[in-house]
């Protein structure tokens, strides 16, 4: 069998080249030129009358428009996983011929997830691959064994090539497939190792095909960067129907499915987790542990975040104390460090409290991440409280709060502020600081601190 003819394109301008070459001949940049199946040659048209048939080519395959009301549009049947918080991520379930990426560190559980999803499918009747590239078979049901019967009905594959995958997948045609993962597939065709950006897009775009021919839904397990973000070529975002996001902390229970890109539901949707011995439990009532874990001590704020179209109740903590280096330190686990040195800024300024000779220390308790702006608030306030020692709650009753900080120290609204208050309420937290009951950091902070209760020494502000 004769080889498929290939090139090398620059990832970043475009460039093409017959072979490999450290530096790109188009746009200088070093190691950016990636394998690829070189496109089919056109055949060369010439002659007087070359003109004439292409534009009767191009007329005959032109097409005629169809207004988007006259469109009919089928409604597909979705396949319900029976994972709640994993369905309605989805948009409410898996979407027969899709192509959804899930990412996520080592060890979060997304073979876990993916397992568990399988096993509910297969116990419901309908037919599953699941395809590991990276663990042997016996390894897999060294896992599923703890995650139901289920788990131990759907049929696997240990394979890498990649067109033994898709064979098996024409012969089978399952309606949901995992592949964990596509990193570790190879087309023959291309010389790159596995996992190169290459490969993982003449993967995706070949599986792609045939999911959408077969109309399975495939879930491609893909790995993901020391930075956190979905490793591979951007492209791999760009071709499949839905990207997910499994996030959280290997060492705690609690982990967080987001929707970074979803062509039949809403990106705004995410769904919380707990690692149990037995698998991944859907945490249905997060709130109510967060709230129940919160110490009301000084450094603690109890933020009332939104995590998609729910609100969700989440312990923020500070720690400030004396420095001895220069500059001091600023350690955030669970928001962006970005916006913490914002909070520090107009803390400083406009609310007179400065920590210019102190480290801070700040964390989500749980394992959450919040990354909306409406935290500055709370994350304030529990700077405050440490720095002065002064608990702003007790354990019983902790303190609520929510909003964005501008740079003059005023308080901006955010998103969905009656869910926000109505979540905080059901646990016995009414009296929430947020806008538009206070308008500025210095009055969030009068408010706050009107009904403190002192521990410890008191910093001055």
């Amino acid at each position: 069998m004769a080889r498929a003819a290939t090139i090398h394109v620059c990832s970043d301008c475009g460039h093409t080249e017959p072979r490999w070459h450290g530096q790109c001949a188009g746009c200088g940049a070093w190691n950016t030129l990636v394998e690829e199946a070189a496109p089919p040659k056109a055949t060369a048209g010439g002659g007087r009358g070359a003109g004439r048939a292409r534009g009767s080519t191009n007329a005959a395959l032109a097409r005629t428009p169809t207004a988007l009301r006259d469109v009919h549009a089928e409604q597909t049947k979705r396949l319900h996983t029976s994972i709640g918080e994993l369905d309605r991520v989805l948009g409410g379930g898996l979407v027969p011929g899709s192509l959804v990426l899930l990412g996520g560190s080592p060890g979060i559980g997304k073979s876990t997830l993916t397992n568990m999803a399988l096993g509910h499918l297969a116990q419901a009747g309908h037919k599953t691959l699941y395809v590991t590239g990276e663990e042997s078979a016996a390894q897999v049901r060294l896992r599923a064994e703890r995650l139901g019967p289920g788990a131990l009905d759907v049929p696997i594959v240990a394979e890498t090539d990649l067109d033994a995958v898709i064979a098996t997948l024409d012969a089978e045609r399952p309606a949901a497939c995992v592949i964990d993962s596509v990193q570790t597939l190879h087309a023959p065709d291309l010389t790159g190792a596995p996992g190169s950006v290459g490969q993982v897009r003449e993967v995706a775009s070949r599986i792609m095909g045939v999911a959408k021919a077969n109309g399975t839904a495939v879930i491609l397990v893909g790995h993901v960067t020391k930075e956190g973000a979905l490793a591979g070529p951007r492209v791999l975002e760009h071709l499949v129907d839905c990207v997910l996001q499994f996030e959280g902390e290997r060492e705690r229970t609690y982990r967080t499915l987001r929707a970074l890109k979803n062509r039949f539901g809403s990106t705004n949707e995410a769904g919380v987790f707990e690692m149990r011995s037995g698998g991944l439990v859907e945490v249905l009532d997060a709130s109510a542990r967060f709230v129940g874990e919160a110490t009301g001590k000084p450094g603690s704020v109890v933020l009332a975040a939104m995590e998609g179209s729910r609100p969700l109740l989440v312990e923020v903590q500070a720690l400030v104390s004396p420095s001895e280096l220069v500059p001091p330190r600023r350690v955030v686990t669970g928001i962006d460090r970005n916006r913490l040195a914002l909070v520090l800024a107009v803390l400083g300024r406009h609310g007179g409290i400065g920590t210019g000779t102190a480290d801070v220390f700040v964390n989500v308790v749980g394992g959450v991440r919040v990354d909306e702006p409406g935290a500055d608030l709370a994350v304030a306030l529990a700077i405050a409280s440490a720095q002065k020692g002064v608990a702003l709650g007790t354990p019983e009753r902790p303190l609520a709060a929510f909003g964005e900080v501008g740079l003059t120290g005023e308080l901006r609204s955010v998103g969905h502020p009656d869910r926000r208050q109505e979540e905080a309420a059901k646990f016995g937290l009414a009296d929430v600081v947020a806008p538009p009951r206070v308008t500025s950091l210095r009055a969030a902070l009068r408010a706050a601190f009107a009904t403190a209760r002192e521990e410890g020494p008191v910093r001055a502000a």
